[in-house]
């Protein structure tokens, strides 16, 4: 199959060989000085390929347990400071039109999602504490856990 030329969708407007539309593994290999551009529309939703990508990558960053810990009880009581992290961390890959507002409530959205997920497949309550700690999902971290007597 011929090669056919791409706009490229990164800040630079330049142009790109390609065979479809940018992959999450493309934006790894990005050049650091090189952002995908995210359109929004009339409402402030983001629009396009570059859309699905940065929902494909908040929700990678909404599992990544060091830095959006699940031991909170709602997004609310995320600390601003991992939330400010994760932020910076899109931001060094997105050029966003979109507003923080719509980043931060997107993030919650797929974060309470995740935690749900793993609290529906591992949470069981006839299952005693130390059972419960054996069965820790790979990647989540082990916090102090209180004992209640």
């Amino acid at each position: 199959m011929p090669r056919r030329r791409l706009r490229d969708p990164t800040e630079s407007c330049g142009m790109r060989i390609g065979r479809g539309r940018m992959l999450l593994k493309d934006l790894y290999e990005l050049n650091p000085v090189e952002r995908v551009k995210v359109f929004k529309n009339n409402l402030g939703q983001p629009v396009r390929s570059e859309a699905r990508l940065l929902v494909g990558y908040l929700g990678i960053i909404a599992r990544n347990a060091n830095m959006l810990l699940i031991n909170y009880e709602s997004w609310h009581q995320m600390p601003d400071s991992n939330k400010n992290q994760v932020l910076d961390n899109i931001k060094e890959r997105f050029a966003l039109e979109v507003s923080v507002t719509y980043i931060k409530k997107a993030l919650g959205k797929k974060w309470r999602d995740h935690k749900s997920t793993l609290k529906k497949e591992y949470f069981k309550k006839d299952i005693r504490l130390e059972e419960k700690l054996r069965n820790v999902p790979l990647g989540m971290l082990m916090l102090p856990i209180e004992r209640c007597g």
